[in-house]
């Protein structure tokens, strides 16, 4: 095999793993493998992926003396950053076009792999803060619900933003982002009504998890499914049922104590 060859099978599985590790689906990667391999000629590629890792090897059917090449790269770390993913199938299609060239190809997906995503301070007021205390809204709650839950939500944003650089386990990271949002909503409970005001919790609780709740992985769970990426399916359902699971168990064991204790006051 060619250095060439070799070298797109690289730049290939390297697109595939900036899609996967910034929460695209199965079939979109491996799709967008084969897609940039064959577009120069490599009409024998395999690629299988799993949301933890990806399996991609050429040959040639017996055609040439070429040998079987195999690539196999694990993933550890996986968030959520669509802008990459975007990013990435944009370069997808320029290459296949022919815009880019292969030395130009690894240079373009080191720029989208090093993209800088939103500061932690938008993430915890817009995507934590906002979210959360609109849901409130949405649930029935007044402006004062909205206030508490925004300050709440974005207190654990800014949490899970540090536990996450910690590479905490996911499961213990939605325990102890369910156990803060309990907290939180406990304390601002008896804050609140020094102003003579009763809060919902409630609405509260239900506003501040919402945020939390894995929506990526339950979409892609469905749409994997659909396309008959049954073990990726099933493994990303997996992992949104253990997420929603510890965050009830943040929530429940601090609210039970709290009822034990205290007789759940304003509960």
């Amino acid at each position: 095999m060619s250095v060439d060859k070799k070298e797109l099978l690289v730049i290939a599985l390297y697109a595939g793993e900036i899609m996967l590790k910034n929460g695209a689906e199965t079939y979109r990667v491996e799709d967008t493998i084969t897609r940039l391999c064959k577009s120069k000629g490599l009409q024998y590629v395999e690629a299988y992926v799993t949301p933890t890792g990806i399996f991609m090897s050429m040959d040639s059917k017996g055609e040439t003396q070429d040998e079987i090449v195999s690539y196999i790269k694990r993933i550890k770390c996986r968030g959520i950053n669509l802008n990459k993913v975007a990013e990435v199938n944009n370069f997808s299609r320029q290459f296949v076009e022919g815009n880019i060239s292969l030395d130009e190809a690894l240079l373009a997906l080191k720029a989208i792999d090093n993209l800088k995503p939103y500061s932690k301070h938008v993430k915890a007021l817009a995507g934590g803060g906002l979210a959360g205390g609109f849901f409130a809204l949405l649930l029935g709650g007044d402006f004062t619900t909205f206030l508490v839950v925004f300050i709440i939500s974005s207190i654990v944003s800014y949490m899970l933003y540090y536990l996450g650089n910690m590479e905490f386990p996911p499961f213990f990271t939605s325990v102890a982002g369910g156990t803060m949002i309990a907290l939180l909503t406990v304390l601002s409970t008896y804050v609140v009504l020094l102003t003579n005001t009763v809060l919902d919790i409630n609405k509260v609780v239900a506003g501040a998890i919402m945020p939390l709740v894995p929506g990526v992985a339950i979409t892609n769970a469905l749409r994997d499914s659909i396309t008959g990426d049954l073990v990726s399916g099933l493994s990303r359902a997996t992992e949104a049922v253990v997420i929603a699971i510890s965050i009830a168990f943040g929530v429940g064991f601090v609210l039970k104590i709290w009822f034990s204790l205290l007789g759940g006051y304003l509960l």
